[in-house]
């Protein structure tokens, strides 16, 4: 029997969105997050952000509309399929005014215990897979080399099915040639302390911009950044979820990062 998809029109306050990767359906996407007009967490896909039109590309912090229906090949509870073509843009990225005042007003009272705790609930629930909350301590910043520093054949493949319409990215979109994670501990007596990669797509900018102006001189520039600043200077929680494919693990979507 046929399975009809059934759309909602959902207003979502976009919390989260990855460093791009190739897609087999969809040329690249990122993994987009976000917070639903219910209060819970919702997981946008596909989102090929380079592709989208101008009117379309919303940013981090920013509320948009569109219609998505539950997703029939993601089992995963949050994960929603997203009409691009319905997006749209309602309001400017929320301000970083009063030490983030506005932004901790709405992300605040989703906050977990911890990532210990998330991942107990999602091993007995199967729930959650997306999340929030402060480490008790951030140890590092950690900078690795990637397994493999080009595209695979079939990864090269899907980035070169570009559109016959619409908008296409002036340059193909570039591997980065290393993996960046942060150990950290939780905030709970028996934590055997984590380290997760952080996918984050304000980290893979910086990375792509800083090597360009600062050649070799960028891991300083880096560590600086995202290692010294985000223990000392900010107060720090991370956007979590888990991988579709190893509903295990899970990775760092997105970093939130207020003054202390």
């Amino acid at each position: 029997m046929a399975i009809y998809e059934r759309w909602l029109r959902k207003k979502v306050l976009i919390t989260a969105r990855t460093y791009p990767v190739p897609s087999r359906k969809s040329i690249e996407v990122s993994c987009t997050a976000g917070i639903a007009d219910d209060g819970n967490w919702i997981r946008l896909f596909p989102v090929p952000y380079r592709f989208l039109a101008p009117d379309k590309r919303f940013t981090k912090y920013q509320y948009i509309e569109a219609d998505v229906t539950k997703s029939q090949s993601d089992s995963r509870l949050e994960s929603y399929k997203i009409n691009i073509d319905s997006i749209k843009i309602l309001s400017q990225p929320i301000k970083t005014i009063d030490k983030w005042g506005e932004r901790k007003a709405k992300i605040l009272p989703l906050e977990s215990r911890s990532l210990c705790f998330l991942q107990a609930e999602r091993d007995k629930n199967k729930v959650p897979t997306l999340g929030f909350f402060k480490p008790k301590t951030i140890t590092s910043l950690k900078i690795d080399p990637a397994t493999n520093s080009s595209w695979t054949a079939d990864e090269l493949a899907s980035l070169l099915q570009y559109p016959l319409f619409g908008n296409t990215p002036p340059m193909q979109l570039e591997k980065l040639p290393y993996n960046f994670s942060y150990e950290f501990c939780c905030d709970e007596p028996n934590c055997p302390t984590h380290t997760l990669m952080c996918t984050d797509w304000e980290i893979g900018a910086s990375y792509r911009a800083w090597r360009v102006k600062y050649g070799n001189q960028w891991r300083t520039k880096f560590e600086d950044r995202y290692e010294t600043d985000m223990i000392l200077a900010k107060d720090t929680y991370f956007f979590v979820g888990t991988i579709h494919n190893h509903p295990d693990a899970w990775i760092i979507i997105g970093l939130f990062y207020p003054p202390k």
